[in-house]
This record gives structure tokens, sequence and C-alpha cells, in this order.
């Protein structure tokens, strides 16, 4: 037969002229034309299923330590236009929470006049609410701001690296288990880190369209300090940002951009000596920085006027005296009564005596290096990897120098800031680099993509594509080291420090047990563990009478009359001394809830 030899099939021969069809270069054609629609699944998918994670996590977990705080006092913001609770976080990310709770219905007698810790607990336990269906609208809008940093990280990522820069950026973001972990709760510290990121990213943009992206950059810079004033740190680092970009774009007109004729400006000016040059240039840049600086300022302004466009406000008691140079530079700040005393609350709390844990050591003050260890536990190994590859490459190749600048120096100066703190409690106060660092890791994805440097040294094909594998490797098992850990984020560690199951021995408080196991808990007790008596020691502000848990302190009691279970959050056995140590020695580990809580055997 035709087309057959000898009873077996021929290779088919394309006509004189013709050429065999190439399936993979038609995909790659249809990937072309249709670039924008596949580009746009990607982001969605991603997004997705960051929000699925979330989501998830929101409604699985109750109440940590300081949500009842935030949510109460967003609650008495909405309803009563006061400023008197909470005054050592501006108003902003409470606000944002408020617009969640205001299609809660929740109830809350007016004119609550205990401390903030009892309004959470008065909000959530004692006014006939359901902690449940009230703190679900609560986290919803922070889990929205998320979600939309995520956009800004995928944007600033595509301008410096391409496309494919901006989706391995996005898949760091995604999958990263801390930005989840706090951006699924009614925190202030994500929101202020993308505010904070945005910002950044419009002073980047600024450097072509310096009059549309510097306000909006500076409106973005006011969002973080209106959520923590810990942001005050970026302010001396993003205003010669500013200042940079327009230098730039003023650089880029002057010295290469074409005239209105098409000629070079070069050509059609005299060289200006570089004196006048940089008197000219001062102007503008200085101009810049002002602009952005008092957007900023407005915007912390606006968002106190917004809670009570009277400013009305009464110093409360814990408010300490400013003295010493501190004192000096609070009241020097061009910002509402409301926010310097806040300010002076917050050198109160870090003045105060804190204990910190790491690595199995309990120990009294904070360690300068506590904030790196504590990133290289709860950070995936991969990303780790990706962040310092993208880092190197920001810094070594010539043509992503220039964002060094942006990327890098903010990610520096807010970890060192965050370093200096006497607060060793966890990771969120430097959530800001998971950001910062997935737009950086975008760098090594550019260099790895960049075939072209090994294909004019005749490298073998294989080498070629070396550096792209090995970053496809590097974000699979990042995102897979983060799915594993579902839905069980907060107490997230990577593979070389024993997953998730093992960083209470390694971290404390937000890394691992923050009090949002409680309903877990309960669900377990009645599930295992039905009539046994139960002794309780819980690090958290959720009630265990609300869901079902009679227990009692076995710190009240001989050790001989402690006999049953003995359930112990992670964090009060990691500071465990005197009779609750002991008891902990003495017991039978039985298993772990959510890996936040251990329930023993006596």
């Amino acid at each position: 037969m035709a087309g057959e030899v000898a009873g077996g099939p021929t290779t088919a021969v394309p006509a004189p002229g013709r050429e065999a069809p190439d399936p993979r270069g038609r995909v790659e054609a249809w990937l072309r034309r249709h670039r924008r629609w596949v580009l746009a699944v990607l982001v969605a998918a991603l997004l997705g299923q960051m929000a699925v994670a979330m989501v998830t996590t929101a409604v699985r977990q109750t109440p940590t330590i300081d949500e009842p705080v935030y949510v109460g006092t967003a609650e008495v913001y909405r309803r009563e236009h006061s400023l008197r609770f909470n005054p050592e976080h501006p108003p902003l990310g409470k606000l944002v929470i408020a617009a969640g709770t205001a299609f809660a219905d929740a109830r809350l007698e007016p004119g609550f006049d205990g401390n903030q810790t009892e309004l959470g607990r008065r909000l959530l336990y004692e006014s006939g609410n359901d902690p449940g269906r009230l703190m679900l609208p609560a986290r919803l809008p922070v889990i929205a701001l998320t979600l939309l940093s995520g956009l800004v990280v995928f944007a600033f990522a595509r301008d410096l690296a391409g496309a494919v820069g901006g989706l391995a950026a996005l898949v760091l973001y995604t999958f990263s288990p801390d930005v989840i972990a706090h951006g699924s709760l009614a925190t202030l510290d994500v929101p202020a880190a993308g505010f904070l990121l945005t910002s950044v990213w419009l002073l980047w943009r600024a450097r072509r369209r310096p009059l549309l992206c510097l306000p909006l950059a500076g409106a973005a810079l006011g969002a973080a300090v209106a959520t923590k004033m810990s942001m005050l740190a970026a302010v001396p680092v993003l205003l010669p940002l500013a200042a940079l970009s327009v230098v730039v774009r003023y650089r880029h007109r002057t010295d290469g951009g074409p005239g209105n004729d098409g000629s070079p400006a070069a050509a059609r000016h005299p060289r200006i000596p570089q004196l006048t040059q940089a008197a000219r240039l001062l102007w503008p840049a200085l101009l810049a920085a002002a602009g952005v600086a008092l957007a900023g300022i407005a915007v912390v302004w606006a968002s106190y006027l917004a809670v009570d466009p009277r400013l009305r406000w009464t110093a409360p008691a814990s408010v300490p005296d400013a003295h010493g140079l501190r004192g000096q530079l609070v009241a020097l700040l061009p910002f509402p009564e409301p926010f310097r005393d806040g300010m002076l609350i917050q050198f109160a709390f870090e003045d105060a005596g804190w204990e910190g844990f790491l690595f199995g050591r309990h120990y009294s003050g904070s360690l300068w290096y506590y904030l790196p260890a504590a990133l290289l536990v709860k950070t995936p190994l991969g990303a780790l990897a990706l962040w310092a590859a993208g880092a190197v490459a920001l810094v070594a190749v010539p043509r992503l120098r220039a964002a060094a600048p942006y990327v890098l120096v903010p990610a520096a100066v807010l970890l060192l800031a965050a370093m200096s703190g006497d607060r060793d409690l966890g990771v969120r106060y430097a959530v800001f680099l998971p950001m910062l660092l997935a737009v950086a890791a975008a760098g090594a994805v550019a260099v790895a993509s960049g075939a072209g440097a090994a294909a004019a040294l005749r490298t073998p094909a294989r080498w070629r594509r070396a550096p792209g594998v090995t970053v496809a490797a590097l974000l699979l098992f990042a995102a897979v080291s983060s799915l594993r850990t579902f839905p069980y984020y907060l107490p997230y560690a990577n593979e070389a420090f024993g997953g998730p199951s093992n960083t209470h021995r390694h971290l404390h408080d937000s890394n691992v047990d923050w009090g949002q196991d409680l309903g877990r808990l309960a669900d377990r007790l009645r599930e295992r563990y039905p009539g046994e008596r139960v002794w309780l020691v819980y690090k958290g502000s959720g009630v265990p009478s609300h869901y079902g848990i009679e227990a009692s302190d076995p710190r009240e009691v001989p050790p001989s009359r402690v006999r049953g279970l003995l359930v112990v959050s992670n964090s009060a056995i990691a500071k465990a001394e005197g009779r609750l140590a002991a008891l902990v020695e003495s017991s039978r580990a039985v298993e772990q809830v959510g890996h936040s809580i251990t329930v023993f055997r006596r």
C-alpha cells in the first residue's frame, strides 16, 4: 500500500517547498497573539488561590491577640467618632477594618469607659455578638488590600523585568506564608506595608510621569504612616527618591530626550556647565520631595479628621512626659496632637521590659539579630534563594541597577529600624520584606531569561536553559512549601527548621501562637476528650468559656492536683518558668492543635 514499506508505516515527507508543521511554533505563535489574555488569567489564578487561602484562614481562626482591640476601636470610630481608644496607632488601618464591621450589625453600648482590651472583649464576647460572624467582615477589607498589593508587586516587577519577571514576583508574593497569615487578620501590618510598597512603585514610575505619580506616591506614603507609625522610618528614604525621580526625568529630557523638532536636546543647546546644571536640578528635586511630603501630611491629617472632624482630644494618662531628644523631635512633627501623643506611648512601650524567645533560648530584652534569624525560619527556602539572587542582580547588572535605590534601600532601612526595636515578637514587624524582595527577585528572573549573552559566548544550549530552570524550580519549591502548611500559615517554618510542627521550638508569639486556635481546641476537646478534666494555660484574647471550654488554671493549685489534660499555648511553654515549667516537664505530650497549642496528659 502507498505509505507503507514492508508492512510498516513510513514517515510522511512534506511536499517540495512546504515545511512540516511545528506544534511548538504554533503554540508560541498563539501565546504571542493572546499574551494579554494569558497574562491576565495567570495573574487572576495566582491572586485567586491567595484569596482562597486567606479567606479559609480567616474563617477558621479565632480572634488573635491584637484583633479585638482594633475591631473594638474601629466600631467606636464609626459609631461615636471618638479617638480615645488605641491612640498608639493612627486611625487609617482601623477605618479600613470599620468598612467591614459596618456590615456586621454588631451590638455595642455607647460610652464604654474601660480600657481598649476590655473594649474588645466587651464587643466580641459580652454584648451578644457572634465573634466569628463579626471577625470575618472585619478581616475582609484587609484581605482585599492584600490582594491589591499583589497587583502592585506584579506591576512593579513587570516594569523591571517584563511579564515573566512580574509573574515570578507574584508567585513569591501570593505564596508567602507570612503575607497570607497576617493579610487574613484584622491587623495593621500588611496594610501599612502595602501602602509603602505602592508609594515606592509610584516613585519609580515618577521617573517618566512625575506630575501624575509624585502626588499619588505622597498620598500612599501618608497612608502607610497613617496606618502604622513605624512607617515614618521610610520617610527619610522616600523623599530623596522623589527628588531622584525628578532628576532622572529632567536629565532624560535635557540630555537625551527629543525636542519638538525631533532633534536631541543636547544637539540643540550648548553643554550646560555642571555647576549650573546641578543648580537647575536642585529646585525641581526639592519641590518634588516637598510635594510628596505635603501630600503625605495631608493624608495623615485626613485620617484623623475622618474619625472626628472637630479633632476633640484629651491626652490619656498613659502618655508619658516628652523629655529628651525624642520628645523634642516628636513635638516638631507636623501631625495632629493625637498622633504625637501616640508616638510617645509607642516610645513608652519600647522602654517597657519585654521577653523574647529564639532557637530555644528565653531571654529578657531584645537581640539585634532576632528579625533576620526569624526570617530565615519563616521564609520558604526557594524564596530566600530568589531574594538573595534578585538583590545581587539589582546591584550587579547595569540595566537593573537604577532600581536598587527604590527596592533595596527602603527594605534595608526599614529592616534596620525594626531590628532596633525592643519587641522581639514576630516577623510581622518586617512583613514589608516579602513584598519588596519579591520585586527584587524579578531581577534574578531577568538575568536568567537573558539568553543572548550566553548565546554570544556559544554556551551549550542545555547550559543556557539552566538558569531559567533553576528559577522555575525555586518558585515551585516556594509554592509547594507554602501549600503544604495550609491552612496553618501563622506557625509556618520552612523545611530546614522542621516545618510548622516545629516552629514553637525556635520562635514564639505571633510567629507561631497568637491565640488563633482556641476554636480548634474546643472542637478537639469535644471530639477526642469528652468529659475529661482540663487544665488550661491560654495565651490570647479569646474567652475559652465562650467556645465551651471549661478549664482551670493549673498554676493556682498544687501540682499534685493537676491530673487529666494539661493544655498549654506554645508561647507560654516557650517562656515557662517555675511551677508551669515543672508541670510541662513532668507531663506527656499527646498532640498539638494547629501547631500552636500542646495537649499533655497527666
